[in-house]
């Protein structure tokens, strides 16, 4: 496929994990959780595996701020759930909306939060600073596996119990019957201390204030008529929509968001030549800074000019960079045979072959193949780029959004032959204004060349331009700890991804319970009450199929026999091969290079 210059190039962000971003289809409540647990106060005994991180790194992930601010943190502690005089914040009402409860911790979390919530610090000039509550990394990037009662964790993971839009509109509805019942709003008045008139009014005012962007990010922003379920979210609409629509007040620009995705996992993500389900991205701290945007970070894209305040952003780059620097020695989840049970080596090594001999012309394998050296000496993983059409998978991530933005008082400060246009295509419209962003925060710090380098991933720039009509096929170790599968989790485990497509379930409940067996999770209505209809928009599972016939069109591989099939699920199991195997950042000095036909095209 032949390279051109990008009208609609979109950097999907490293978690994309919206605290705001998410709503209930056709604006209706919540009612009950889609996804609850089978013991709702009982989270059993947690398994933690040797994944790189020591216990104090994973604590820190698991609460560090990227600037996501979404509420005052006073009222966070303090607002009711709204159906009852719970508090929002409670163990019972996270765990309802598949937020992985845990204990209180006096230096990382004295609060209690679950993982993935965190205080975050703004900074407003003058010294002047506002203490919220907004999402982290992990919040969509930690997953944890149930299992007979046992909790194992899996940093890095996909987020396969978060109910995003659950989550955001029972926010939304707490605020709201706040707001609409006095006795509510007068027991969290008590709660911050607020007790004359004065007091209550100034706090009426801030809730308000705060009350309104949330409920119209629900009812307006993300509505949509697929309710995306637990573990998924529209990574490209909720992010373009922000950056296009709603900071820059313009509701024209808004695209509903038809295509949910699960949130990729993380492990060798740095290293990688290319991250992103569409492998568009190369630049760590662009990915990064994209992310943080999408959970919301104060930024200005309303203001006249530059000097006004236009594209300035609460960016933490110091920060960014450290979770990434973290995320370089994260290693893939080994298969806990303790607790899953034993791998049986023989089946294993017959699959492995298979796996050699079909599946590697995409996905790299390990010791994994690398790219060449760079002028840092850096090499990094060779990460496949296969055109969705030959995969044949869902192509929602390629046609989801309206084709042009208006530009407003973005105009004069476009780039190149779309200066002062009225109108120009979304992508191109998002893509400045994220690089704006980014210029805009690199220009507030001061870095030393081997600082900006490091920030930068030791990429080469110009960076290439990304293929187009691609999707990432990275390597598969740790997989196993990912599901549901494909892009948009609409395969319940990793049986159904090596039969034909067509005998796919079509629908399942996404369920808690890991199922060790086809490696996936439960579909029964047992631990899970989401539906998911593969026959909807957004949530195909066609492609990837294994059957006789040309290749492309979906088909990647030849009929597998049902012997052939449950040997490779035993090789995926397998890999890791062993525990804390961090991947060499910049790669061995003895890469090979790659040579699979979908590197690049």
């Amino acid at each position: 496929m032949q390279r051109t210059k990008r009208t609609l190039d979109f950097v999907i962000p490293l978690g994309v994990a919206l605290a705001c971003a998410s709503a209930h289809s056709q604006i209706s409540p919540p009612g009950p959780a889609l996804n609850p647990p089978a013991q709702p106060n009982d989270i059993g005994t947690v398994v933690f595996l040797n994944q790189g991180w020591s216990p104090a790194e994973r604590a820190w992930y698991y609460q560090v701020s990227q600037g996501s601010a979404v509420m005052s943190y006073d009222i966070f502690l303090n607002l009711e759930e709204a159906t009852s005089q719970q508090l929002f914040r409670s163990d019972q009402v996270s765990d309802r909306y598949g937020l992985i409860t845990q204990p209180a911790d006096p230096t990382t979390n004295p609060d209690g939060f679950p993982v993935g919530i965190s205080k975050t610090i703004v900074k407003k000039g003058d010294g002047v600073t506002d203490v919220q509550v907004g999402l982290t990394c992990a919040a969509c990037h930690n997953a944890q596996l149930n299992y007979q009662g046992k909790r194992i964790r899996i940093d890095g993971g996909a987020g396969n119990t978060f109910d995003m839009m659950g989550y955001v509109s029972a926010i939304d509805d707490a605020m709201q019957a706040t707001l609409a019942d006095k006795d509510k709003f007068n027991r969290l008045a008590s709660r911050l201390g607020a007790m004359s008139a004065d007091a209550k009014n100034e706090l009426g005012k801030r809730f308000a204030s705060q009350a309104e962007p949330v409920h119209a990010y629900r009812t307006r922003t993300l509505s949509t008529p697929i309710v995306w379920g637990p573990s998924r979210i529209d990574a490209i609409a909720s992010i373009v929509n922000r950056l296009t629509s709603i900071e820059t007040r313009i509701p024209e620009n808004w695209s509903t968001p038809l295509a949910p995705t699960k949130p990729p996992f993380l492990w060798n993500a740095p290293q990688g030549s290319w991250t992103q389900w569409r492998g568009s991205q190369q630049d760590p701290i662009g990915r990064n800074l994209t992310e943080a945007m999408g959970v919301f970070m104060p930024l200005d894209l309303h203001s006249k000019t530059p000097a006004e305040g236009l594209f300035q952003s609460s960016a933490d780059l110091a920060t960014l960079q450290k979770i990434e620097n973290q995320l370089e020695h994260l290693a893939p989840p080994k298969w806990p045979e303790e607790v899953f049970g034993t791998i049986d080596r023989q089946k294993a090594a017959a699959g492995k072959t298979l796996f050699a001999n079909n599946c590697a012309g995409c996905h790299n394998a390990w010791p994994y193949t690398w790219t060449e050296a760079n002028k840092f000496g850096k090499r990094f993983l060779q990460v496949g780029l296969v055109p969705y059409k030959y995969v044949g998978t869902d192509p929602g991530q390629f046609d989801n959004l309206r084709p042009y933005a208006i530009t407003g008082q973005l105009a004069p400060y476009l780039p190149g032959p779309f200066k002062d246009k009225p109108i120009i295509p979304t992508g191109v419209l998002y893509e400045v204004l994220q690089k704006r962003i980014l210029e805009a925060a690199l220009g507030n710090v001061t870095l030393t060349e081997d600082q900006a380098n490091n920030m930068h991933g030791y990429r080469e720039f110009p960076l290439p331009l990304p293929n187009e009509g691609v999707y990432k096929a990275a390597p598969r170790d740790g997989v196993w700890a990912t599901p549901p599968f494909m892009h948009n989790g609409s395969v319940p485990n990793l049986y159904e991804m090596l039969i034909p497509a067509k005998q796919r379930t079509k629908q399942f409940y996404v369920g808690r319970e890991f199922d060790p067996v086809k490696v996936g999770l439960d579909t029964t209505s047992t631990t899970g009450k989401f539906l998911l209809d593969t026959t909807l928009r957004g949530n195909s599972n066609a492609g990837h199929s294994f059957e006789n016939g040309p290749r492309g069109n979906g088909v990647v591989g030849r009929l597998l026999t049902d012997k052939e099939r449950w040997e490779l699920v035993e090789y995926l199991k397998s890999i890791p091969e062993e525990p804390g195997r961090v991947t060499p950042f910049g790669g061995p000095p003895n890469a090979v290079k790659s040579t699979s036909k979908w590197e690049q095209y």
